[in-house]
């Protein structure tokens, strides 16, 4: 895809050049604020002084295992990597624990060449975050290189850089997120990481909630890294942060504003300091390909959403949070917080209003533009952190008051809900997240119900946390075509915003008291490039069977459920198998674009309008016809 270039190397070289570092300053993000003071104590200053019972207001691991940093070996101060490689540039985001003042601050990138380890460049260790960044230019994706970090002779890591697997029928896709920390496993997944591997995956998206530990966020990335480090190592990793990552209950980016906090940071932007929310982006977004359009949001906080190819699968990586509009001062409070909603007959309207955003104008630009270009692209799905629906009836524990409608998740607000279903649509793209620790396959309806993309979010890796469950109150199967299946309520039904879904299967925690029923696991989704067969699978984290009513599979054509009125003349295609771009002509609106197969098309209209279809190898480039059915 063509980004902005330019400013993306102007951003990298300004990146690269660092100043002097004091890596011991004990107030790095600041202390104007008490979210300053209590931002990542445990991994600042004299890190290896700090009584962990006085620092800060950690959860889950970092109170229970406060003094970890403390008692690592230092030959594994080198703690973990991660990378992603595209438009032939490697990215590489490497982490060392905490380091001591008499240890090495830089470290080496080399390469594996001819049997000899060659080195590659040196950069320096960036503090607060603790974190390397190595970027390679010019990067040959046709082969497989191992790598090597060291960071002097103190510690080393190695791992593979893979080639691109553009010759595999089948690109697959592990997808994974919430990992709570509230476990019996403190700084190890191995046995997840075993089916893991014995899946061996092209990609793994982690989309969120990579660690619950909230101020302390280093503290958590790296408990996170090294209970996957095993998997990462070996292949491209997206990690993309969710509102737990930079220290929030619940996140309304509203464009990167800065929150009070108020009523759970419902007030909207962020609690913790800009460069606290800058460092946990750097530490877990960096590796991936360049933003689109790098201009920072508010307060300088840095943007990330960009586009990944592996193998022919384009992925759209999105930012569902930052740029999404809060509920506190927008819109009228109809529960016991701003951002729920218990009374089934409240108005819908009132909480849809025109000013009100999700992905923001610029991600919608970018869709847009992702949508048009099919260069080396067979397949195409969105990643995000949640759900564009609220899947869900009961929150908290089984036993808790139902509620109606949750405002953070992505089908609020409705109508920008809808601009984002029909930018992926567009594409006849699927939809991967995570966030909502209930693993859901849905079919979303846009206009009618099954004419939106497909979409599957994962079960959380560690369901410990916060407990939710899809049981319509009347227990009732919903409407349209049957399902079948395993599970009884599946079928047409509406959110509480009043969202059209089409629920396919879901996967309700047992008992989230016992570990092996509680609804653990992960997603694994197998794309075809041949067929265009897209195929869900729903793995419980201990067991080898998959969750009731999956594997679940469909073509790519039928992310885009409309029904068309009528067809264009059939044409000639200018290539075999090329990309065609359908607009239409009275509104502007870009229809479709995606790849066919064969060397004709018939295009289908969805209304009567003057439309125009464009077609080449990877772009509509030439135009083929303008007109209207029947003309």
């Amino acid at each position: 895809m063509s980004k902005s270039v330019c400013a993306g190397l102007i951003a990298m070289a300004a990146f690269y050049a660092v100043a002097e570092i004091d890596y011991y300053d004990p107030k790095p993000f600041g202390d104007d604020t008490s979210f300053a003071k209590d931002s990542d104590n445990l991994a600042i200053g004299e890190w290896w002084t700090v009584d962990v019972k006085t620092v800060g207001k950690r959860s889950g691991g970092a109170t229970k295992h406060g003094d970890w940093f403390k008692t690592v070996d230092r030959s594994k101060a080198l703690a973990f990597a991660l990378y992603t490689h595209d438009h032939g540039v490697l990215k590489i985001t490497a982490q060392t624990f905490p380091l001591k003042p008499d240890e090495p601050k830089t470290a080496t990138l080399e390469f594996m060449k001819n049997g000899v380890w060659v080195k590659e460049q040196e950069q320096p260790v960036l503090y607060p975050g603790w974190s390397l960044h190595f970027r390679v230019e010019n990067w040959d994706n046709s082969k497989e290189v191992p790598y090597r970090i060291r960071l002097g002779d103190l510690s080393r890591f190695e791992g593979l850089v893979r080639k691109d697997p553009k010759d595999k029928d089948t690109i697959v896709v592990a997808s994974l997120n919430c990992n709570s920390p509230r476990d019996e496993e403190f700084d190890t997944r191995k046995q997840l990481v075993e089916h893991l591997k014995k899946k061996n995956p092209d990609l793994l998206f982690f989309a969120g909630d990579q660690n619950y530990t909230h101020d302390e966020a280093t503290y958590g990335w790296l408990q996170f890294g090294v209970q996957f480090a095993e998997i990462m190592k070996d292949r491209p990793t997206i990690c993309i942060p969710d509102d737990h990552d930079v220290g929030h209950g619940n996140l309304w980016g509203e464009n990167g504003k800065a929150s009070t906090g108020e009523k759970g940071a419902s007030d909207g932007g962020y609690m913790y300091p800009a460069s606290f929310v800058k460092m946990v982006e750097r530490q877990q977004c960096w590796n991936l390909p360049d933003p689109f359009d790098p201009t920072p949001v508010k307060q300088g906080i840095n943007v990330y959403y960009t586009d990944l190819n592996i193998g022919g699968v384009s992925f759209a990586i999105l930012e569902d949070r930052k740029f999404k509009s809060a509920p506190l001062g927008n819109i009228p409070e109809m529960g016991p917080r701003p951002d729920h909603i218990l009374d089934p007959s409240y108005d819908r309207a009132a909480v849809d209003l025109p000013h009100l955003k999700l992905l923001g104008d610029r991600q919608l630009t970018f869709l847009d533009a992702w949508a048009r270009d099919w260069t080396g692209t067979e397949m195409k799905a969105a990643l995000s952190q949640t759900a564009f629906c609220g899947a869900v009836h009961i929150h908290g524990n089984k036993d808790a008051k139902r509620l109606l409608a949750d405002l953070d998740c992505n089908g609020w607000p409705q109508t920008p809900r809808n601009e984002a279903l029909k930018a992926i649509r567009r594409a006849q793209a699927s939809h991967l997240c995570g966030d909502q620790h209930l693993a859901v396959t849905v079919q979303h309806g846009i206009d009618g119900y099954r004419d939106g993309p497909f979409a599957f979010t994962a079960p959380a890796i560690v369901n410990t946390v916060y407990g939710r469950w899809w049981h319509p109150e009347d227990e009732k199967p919903g409407g349209g075509k049957p399902i079948g299946g395993p599970n009884p309520w599946v079928g047409d039904y509406e959110d509480g915003l009043g969202n059209k879904i089409t629920m396919l299967a879901y996967a309700n925690p047992e008992n989230r008291d016992v570990r092996n029923i509680r609804g653990d696991g992960y997603g694994i989704v197998r794309f075809n490039k041949p067929s265009g067969k897209t195929t869900f699978e729903c793995w419980p984290r201990f067991g080898s069977e998959q969750y009731a009513g999956w594997p679940i599979s469909f073509n790519a054509a039928e992310n885009d459920g409309r029904k068309p009125v009528g067809h264009l003349k059939k044409v000639k295609l200018p290539v075999k198998d090329g990309v065609v771009e359908l607009t239409n002509e009275e509104t502007g609106e870009l229809v479709y674009c995606y790849r066919v197969k064969g060397k004709s098309f018939k295009a289908p209209v969805y209304s009567k309008a003057k439309h125009t279809l464009k077609a080449g190898s990877d772009r509509g480039e030439a135009v083929l016809l303008t007109g209207a059915i029947g003309k």
